[in-house]
């Protein structure tokens, strides 16, 4: 990864050693030939810009703070990362499921699962967005299959993973500027827990990559591209070997907005991800260790384990008994 580029994917003509490159040594890529429009991109985003102008009270009207489930909308500076808030807010959209609440024995995580909330006065925002988690799932579905095959794997191994409800989630996102005392972190650095994001952007930067030296790198915009990272799912399920890479949101200067929408491709919150039969796994490195970031092969622990700690708020108000 040089300092001005991501490797390039067209998953319309799959170059295998590119790709199995691009998820070895970087963990990020910017993804092409996936078949979306520009038209079915903007619509998503007007959707997004549309809702954050919504008067105040209608977005709070389904905070999340009305939600067991972390659904909903969260106001600017009320989600963490590691521990420190981020100066974004949030709109946070699930697969459409009936509340499950978990039963004796039963894992907590099912808290995970639950009805989305809705803004009265966006009616559209219900199709729209349910549309495109459809639409992305088939996509992600595709470049997984392509993955896997990159590095020898058997490309089906996962599909039992991601049978059933798998536990995918859109995030529409507004970096509104700098925060009041001047802070920069619209997200801080992070790595995603579960299998693959597909990031949409409007062309604003801030987000940034760690590269293999320590230091953060700005991912530059390429119209149509989704910019896709690997999570620690698959770093975990491959002993280290695909990349789980840090990564950030720096606020836009000043007062200018900007908007994504990052779309979490995740397998069932009871799956358990059996470690990856493949010819190079006598080359993986090992996980990485983090004493504060315990990773889990089950899948929900390590989402239910996210959501605890960046929503507070949510976390003591229905589930202080798992709180830390």
């Amino acid at each position: 990864m040089s300092q001005h580029q991501l490797p390039l994917i067209d998953l319309s003509r799959i170059d295998r050693e590119a790709l199995h490159r691009a998820v070895r040594d970087v963990g990020f890529f910017q993804l092409t030939g996936h078949g979306v429009t520009a038209e079915e991109s903007e619509a998503l985003l007007g959707a997004a810009r549309a809702f954050f102008a919504l008067p105040e009270a209608e977005r709070l009207a389904i905070d999340n703070i009305n939600s067991p489930h972390f659904r909903g909308y969260t106001r600017t500076g009320n989600e963490l990362t590691r521990g420190t808030r981020d100066w974004r807010d949030q709109l946070d959209i699930g697969a459409e499921l009936p509340a499950h609440v978990p039963g004796p024995g039963e894992p907590d995580y099912w808290w995970l699962q639950g009805p989305n909330q809705w803004p009265g006065a966006q009616p559209e925002l219900r199709r729209i967005t349910l549309d495109w988690i459809d639409r992305l799932s088939a996509v992600a579905h595709r470049l997984l299959h392509a993955l896997l095959d990159a590095i020898g794997a058997p490309e089906d191994f996962y599909d039992d993973a991601f049978s059933g409800h798998p536990h995918t989630n859109l995030k529409l996102i507004r970096y509104p500027g700098r925060a009041p005392e001047g802070d920069d972190q619209g997200v801080g650095v992070h790595k995603d827990y579960g299998f693959l994001t597909l990031l949409l952007t409007d062309g604003v930067g801030g987000l940034q990559v760690e590269g293999p030296d320590g230091e953060f790198q700005d991912v530059p915009h390429i119209p149509g591209a989704f910019v896709v990272n690997l999570g620690e799912l698959l770093e975990v399920a491959t002993d280290g070997y695909l990349r789980a890479t840090n990564h950030r949101v720096v606020s836009p200067p000043g007062a200018r907005e900007r908007f994504s929408a990052p779309f979490f491709y995740n397998p069932r919150l009871d799956a358990r991800i059996a470690p990856l039969p493949f010819p190079h796994a006598v080359q993986a490195t090992g996980v990485t260790q983090d004493p504060d970031n315990p990773l889990f092969a089950e899948y929900g622990r390590n989402s239910l384990k996210g959501w605890l700690r960046a929503h507070p708020e949510v976390a003591h108000k229905y589930h202080p008994d798992l709180v830390g």
